[in-house]
């Protein structure tokens, strides 16, 4: 991470990229190419490809675009522009990862739970009837997550989707919000999630 700093740091005040201000949906935004850290974020998704064997999702990156206007913006602060002419705000915005453990949360509680609700004798024969038993549950709701929670779904495109932290908490925010759709639903209900706008919950 300290080397991505610094060359976000590198790549947002060099002088042969330029920047130019545009409303990318979400906002005024410095858009300005990071070559540097651009580079350096394929290295890394190459290592990560070759170490993992198998890649699920989309391998874009993006960064100086509409998704990701500037190398900043990637590591997880942003821009604000104040009303005077020429003059930015860097103010540190809502931290993408910390929506991470927002997102996760929820389901490690109910994860955790699921072997306490085996001890009344009607939730016992609910999760065995359905799902053979506690650890087969567990493991249809993990593997679900984990195949779909970071497959770059819930973008308006496969390519905006990306491999890149907005992607991945995109993908995760849409397997949530078809949690009510899936079989297991009842499980989390039964551990505490809440039934109404369940998508703000995470």
């Amino acid at each position: 991470m300290f080397r991505l700093w610094s060359l976000a740091e590198q790549d947002l005040l060099a002088d042969n990229v330029p920047y130019r201000l545009r409303d990318t949906g979400q906002g005024l935004n410095r858009v300005q190419a990071a070559p540097k850290t651009f580079r350096m974020m394929h290295t890394i998704l190459h290592r990560a490809q070759q170490s993992v064997g198998s890649w699920v999702g989309s391998s874009a990156i993006h960064m100086g675009d509409h998704n990701v206007p500037n190398a900043l913006m990637f590591i997880g602060t942003c821009y604000c522009y104040n009303t005077t002419p020429h003059l930015f705000l860097d103010t540190l915005c809502a931290d993408k990862y910390s929506q991470i453990y927002r997102i996760l949360l929820p389901i490690c509680n109910t994860l955790s739970q699921i072997p306490s609700l085996v001890d009344k004798p009607a939730l016992r024969s609910y999760i065995e009837d359905d799902f053979g038993s506690v650890e087969n549950c567990v493991r249809e709701i993990l593997c679900d997550f984990f195949r779909h929670g970071f497959d770059g779904s819930g973008a308006d495109n496969f390519f905006d989707a990306g491999s890149c932290i907005d992607g991945r908490l995109t993908s995760a925010w849409n397997w949530c919000a078809q949690l009510e759709k899936k079989r297991y639903f009842p499980v989390f209900l039964l551990t505490g999630m809440p039934v109404v706008k369940l998508d703000e919950c995470w």
